[in-house]
Parts: C-alpha cells; structure tokens; sequence
C-alpha cells in the first residue's frame, strides 16, 4: 500500500475510534423524574387550563449519528391527570373525559420519524385512547445528546415535542357545543431519556 493509501486508512481509523461509543442505533428510557406530559385546553373562552400527566413510560431506538427514531412506544395512566383542582381532575377521569375505570391507559406509538431540519424531527404516529385509534402527529426537537453529568456516565438525550389533536375526535365531545370546554388540545411533553444497557 502506497503512504498515501495509508494516511488513508489511519484517518478512516481514528475517524472511527473518535466517535462515541453510543454512537449506533440504542434503545432509550424515558425518564419518568424528568418527563412532563402537559396539555392546554380553553375554558369556556377565557382561558385556557394548562394539566398534566404525573405517571408515564416510554421507550425509542434512536441513533445519534444517522438522527434515525424508531419504535416508539409511550403509556400514560390516564387517571394520572393533574390541573390543581382535584373536583376537576375528578370530573376528567369519569366517563365525561377520559374514562379512566375503562381505559386507564393511553398509548402513543410511532414507527420513525421524518427530520425535518438539523435537530427537528416530524413524528407520525398513533394514538390509543378511549379505545380508538387516531393519527398523533409530533413536532420534536432534539435539544442534547450526552453522558449525564450527574451520577453513572449513563447517555442521556432530551427532547421537546408539540402536537394537538381534537378530543372529540375520540369521542369526547362533553363542552364541546356549548362552548364550555375546548374541543382543541394543545400537547406539551419535555422528556430527558436514558440509554438502555446492551
């Protein structure tokens, strides 16, 4: 082999061996510590009602250096849901919303995602509640992928996601007519996750 040839190859070397170690598709878990699932719903016009989910998991394969998202799969207990006002967050798990005694759980799932810009990501999913099926669609942003300065060098990643969909769609159409609940529900989710072990 040529000197040439072989600068070639030790360049292709350590090209190699500097990359990260996670560098390869990895499974991920979300963090439930550092995970909000959030919603924003207008009230009866005068604003709107910001909640949340206090109990979800989640997993997705994603490789740092193709930006590739793959088989993703989120659960949210439905009964979960939390607006500081418990005779509301009553009314929400009854059969009026959420149906929680029927169907604690909801469940988002997707296949991959298309990107969309340098960190942005469209993701193309579905979402299970109140036993149907409807297309989700999220606008997420990778904000960071690194080992976690805090503890066990575990690779973390974090992520920002919108999305909305229409409730009744799934047939929770209580408020909807006369106004008193918004039919539009904005999605918030910030989620930190960490790489699964081999």
């Amino acid at each position: 082999m040529s000197a040439y040839g072989r600068g070639i190859a030790l360049g292709a070397l350590l090209l190699c061996a500097a990359r990260p170690a996670w560098s390869e598709p990895a499974r991920y878990e979300i963090d439930p510590e550092h995970l909000t699932i959030a919603f924003l719903v207008e009230h009866i016009g005068y604003a709107k009602t910001l909640g949340a989910f206090r109990e979800a998991s989640g997993v997705f394969t994603f490789d740092d250096a193709t930006g590739v998202l793959a088989e993703v799969r989120v659960v949210v207990a439905t009964a979960s849901v939390d607006t500081a006002h418990e005779a509301r967050d009553r009314h929400l798990t009854s059969g009026d919303f959420l149906d929680s005694a029927a169907h604690p759980e909801m469940i988002f799932t997707a296949t991959g995602a298309e990107r969309a810009g340098e960190r942005t990501f469209t993701i193309r999913g579905e979402l299970a509640l109140l036993g149907m099926r409807k297309p989700l669609t999220l606008e997420a942003t990778w904000n960071k992928s690194a080992p976690y300065p805090i503890g066990p060098r575990t690779e973390v990643i974090g992520v920002s996601a919108r999305g909305r969909l229409a409730r009744s769609e799934f047939g929770m159409s209580y408020g909807v007519d006369n106004g008193l609940v918004g039919d539009d529900v904005e999605i918030i989710i910030e989620l930190e996750a960490r790489r699964m072990s081999d």
